[in-house]
C-alpha cells in the first residue's frame, strides 16, 4: 500500500471540519489503493484465521461508511440500506465480488458519505445509531479510528501477499 499522500499545507491551519475531512479522505484513498496491482486471487487470499482478506476488508469499510454516514444520519435500517446486519457478515465475499466492483462500491459509498454530511456541523447530533444521539464530531473520530486500524490491517496483509510472490 502506498503511503498516505502529503496534505496541502493549508490544512494545517484550517478549521477542524476541513482537517477531519482531509484525514478521512487520506485513509479512504489508502484503503482504496490497497488492492492496486493485485490479482483477484491475491485480493481474496485468506492469511489470518478471521474472514479478513484485502478484498473483504474493502468490502467491510464500504459497510462501515454506510453504517456511520447513512444509518446514523438518515435513521434508515441496515435492511433498508441493503447492508449486512453485523460487521462480521460485511467481510463475506460473494462469488461475483471483484476488485473493480468492490472498489466502485467503496468509492460510491465514500462519495455518498461526503454528501450526507455536507450540510451538517460537527456539533450536530445524528440520531440513527443504536447508542443514541451522537455528535457528528464523535462519528468522525470513530471513523478515523476505524479507517486507521483497517489501513494497518491492509498494510500487513498486502506485505504478506507481495512477499509470497518472491
Amino acid at each position: 500500500m502506498s503511503p498516505l499522500p502529503s496534505m496541502d499545507p493549508a490544512i494545517f491551519v484550517a478549521d477542524f471540519r476541513a482537517q477531519f475531512d482531509a484525514f478521512l479522505d487520506e485513509h479512504r484513498a489508502a484503503l482504496h489503493s490497497c488492492l492496486d496491482g493485485l490479482t483477484e486471487q491475491e485480493a481474496r487470499a485468506s492469511l489470518v484465521p478471521s474472514r479478513t482478506t484485502l478484498l473483504g476488508l474493502v468490502k467491510h469499510v464500504t459497510f462501515v461508511e454506510k453504517v456511520w454516514f447513512d444509518e446514523a444520519i438518515t435513521c434508515r435500517s441496515r435492511q433498508e440500506i441493503g447492508i449486512p446486519a453485523t460487521p462480521d457478515e460485511s467481510f463475506i465475499l460473494a462469488e461475483g465480488d471483484s476488485i473493480p466492483g468492490i472498489r466502485a462500491a467503496y468509492s460510491e459509498a465514500c462519495e455518498q458519505s461526503r454528501r450526507s454530511v455536507a450540510g451538517l456541523d460537527l456539533d450536530d447530533l445524528v440520531r440513527g445509531n443504536r447508542r443514541g444521539p451522537l455528535p457528528l464530531r464523535w462519528v468522525y473520530l470513530h471513523m478515523l479510528r476505524e479507517l486507521a486500524q483497517h489501513c494497518g490491517h491492509a498494510d500487513i496483509l498486502r506485505e504478506q501477499i507481495l512477499a509470497a510472490r518472491s
